[in-house]
């Protein structure tokens, strides 16, 4: 349920904080004085779209903040997103001069997104224009679906059907595509067979080169091996040539110690040079001229090559393209699976059908419904002998089902029904609308509901059996009404009336609840104009009376 709406610097408002209750709570005021800002700001706590033109002359930004109370189907969606209303929903929307948009639930930042889920949870808004869409086909088959509260149903119909023409267009491409696969496929086996048989691994080029390089010169490092051993191990070596100069070094110690230093230094030198000439040895030992290695080698390297010139990629990226191109052929052969494609796409389609089945059968039963309780409707409201129904024709399978859903109305009497959108009259949409409203609204779950001017069109005996239609409605949810007409206003269980002043620079507009004098000259203004009469008053007093709301204080 809304608790309260507090409004900043918002189109006339400079500030304002409205309470609600439960029940049927109605909106007056005179014509421009701002009935519908409350409306337009609480959309925006909802998730609507608003830029800079909402703001108040001379205002930095528009703050508003809406106060729920949240009902218990929203508590696995504020969990998921990490939210705890702690009993108090509050929403947040605030729009600065430059026209950005900042949002927040129970303070902390959140998306346009989010806000509009949570809206169509806690909210439904019935626009003045709500009539005008229930000439279009989709706004009557979401009307018939939330009446016979079948919205998850025909959610899960359109995904389904989703799903099936995905997995329909798949297959198509893939019969149509067979042919360039299979070419593309024949391809990438010839370039995997060669890759294949010559099995190049990662990191082995580069060895491979170096190896060839090795025996290459095989010669020539044996060679330069010997001739470099016998220099410095021969008797005027560099080994020979220190050990000469350390035991030198060793004799005059006895007289300077502080020759030690160098002494160690060359003594360092001789083991790394004795230790150099040692491994050197065995290297030399160790090298072997080996032809048929060498043969290896280049035959390796010579298939090597050829197979990048034939790919056009370089030796070392062999192995990556090998396994590029075997992902490839992976993708491909799961592609090709048809089979496997038409058996999923079968049982999408039975899914699919059963789905659809499940909200024919409870279209069918929410249309005969519906049909009966609109029609005992329009009995009241000024239509008298006339009859509603809802056709249903069988259709292709479609996302939103098997059928068409087409509503009809017969104004009177001995006439046949025609579709809505050609028979009704500007009046009789509109009495027909408020009560597909009215009607629709007793199965939804949504706990607050609003009608924005929805009773333009009607007056006298009708709008009074409106008021009472609407005041019946709050015994089941908080139902907010912004009206013009009286007899609406008096069935009001609360009464808000709003008014606009002028300091000749500024328009203010004010929203205040009313008691039972307020409700008395506010209802008598609707009655009567500018001018107010006892005998007006009388009348609207009459109004408050007949109708059971008139507050005793």
């Amino acid at each position: 349920m809304l608790h309260s709406l507090h409004i900043r610097d918002f189109v006339i408002v400079d500030e304002a904080e409205i309470r609600f209750g439960p029940g049927f709570s109605v909106f007056s005021g005179e014509t421009g004085a701002g009935k519908s800002i409350l409306i337009d700001a609480l959309a925006l706590c909802l998730g609507a779209r608003g830029d800079a033109g909402v703001l108040r002359e001379g205002a930095s930004r528009a703050d508003i903040h809406a106060s729920f109370t949240p009902p218990a189907e929203l508590n696995a969606w504020l969990q998921a997103h990490d939210l705890d209303a702690g009993g108090e929903l509050v929403l947040r929307r605030v729009i600065d001069a430059q026209g950005r948009s900042r949002a927040y639930v129970n303070g902390a930042p959140s998306t346009l997104t989010q806000l509009r889920e949570l809206g169509e949870q806690l909210v439904d808004i019935h626009g003045q224009h709500a009539h005008q869409s229930l000439m279009r086909s989709d706004a009557q088959r979401d009307l018939l679906d939330t009446h016979g509260e079948l919205t998850p149903l025909a959610r899960q119909t359109e995904q389904a059907w989703k799903h099936w023409h995905s997995l329909t267009r798949q297959i198509e491409r893939l019969e149509r595509d067979a042919d360039a696969r299979q070419e593309r496929a024949d391809q990438l086996q010839w370039q995997l067979d060669m890759l294949h048989s010559v099995n190049l691994q990662p990191g082995e080029w580069p060895r491979l080169q170096a190896e060839h390089d090795r025996l290459a010169h095989a010669q020539a490092l044996l060679d330069g091996g010997a001739q470099a051993l016998s220099l410095p191990d021969d008797d005027q070596g560099a080994l020979h040539l220190l050990s000469g100069a350390i035991g030198k070094l060793n004799h005059l110690l006895r007289h300077d110690t502080a020759l030690t230093a160098i002494r160690d230094t060359l003594e360092s030198a001789r083991i790394a040079a004795s230790d150099a000439i040692s491994e050197l040895r065995d290297y030399v030992e160790r090298m072997d001229l080996d032809p048929e290695n060498l043969a290896r080698a280049e035959a390796r390297l010579s298939a090597v090559f050829d197979l990048s010139r034939k790919l056009r990629a370089d030796p070392d990226t062999l192995p990556e393209l090998q396994e590029q191109l075997e992902h490839e052929a992976e993708t491909l052969r799961a592609a090709n699976d048809a089979e496997h494609l038409k058996q999923e796409e079968a049982t999408v389609r039975a899914a699919y059908d059963t789905l659809a089945a499940q909200l024919s059968a409870g279209r069918r039963k929410a249309a005969n419904d519906l049909s009966h309780h609109v029609t005992a409707a329009m009995q009241t409201l000024a239509m008298d002998g006339g009859r509603f129904e809802i056709q249903l024709d069988s259709a292709a399978p479609g996302a939103h089902g098997n059928e068409t859903i087409v509503f009809q109305v017969a104004g009177h009497a001995g006439v046949a029904p025609r579709p809505l959108a050609k028979v009704a009259s500007g009046g009789e949409l509109a009495r027909i609308s408020l009560a597909l409203s009215v009607i629709a609204s007793r199965a939804a779950r949504v706990p607050t509901l609003i009608f924005d001017e929805v009773d333009t069109g009607i007056g006298g005996a009708v709008a009074e059996v409106v008021g009472r239609l609407l005041q019946e409605l709050g015994t089941r949810h908080q139902v907010l009404c912004v009206t013009h007409l009286p007899q609406v206003a008096a069935c009001g269980d609360k009464h808000f009336q709003v008014s606009k002043s002028s300091d000749g620079e500024l328009t203010r507009s004010a929203i205040v609840p009313l008691g039972k004098q307020g409700r008395i000259e506010e209802i008598a203004r609707m009655l009567g104009g500018i001018t107010l009469t006892d005998t007006t008053r009388r009348h609207a007093k009459e109004m408050l009376s007949r109708s059971g709301t008139l507050d005793p204080a």
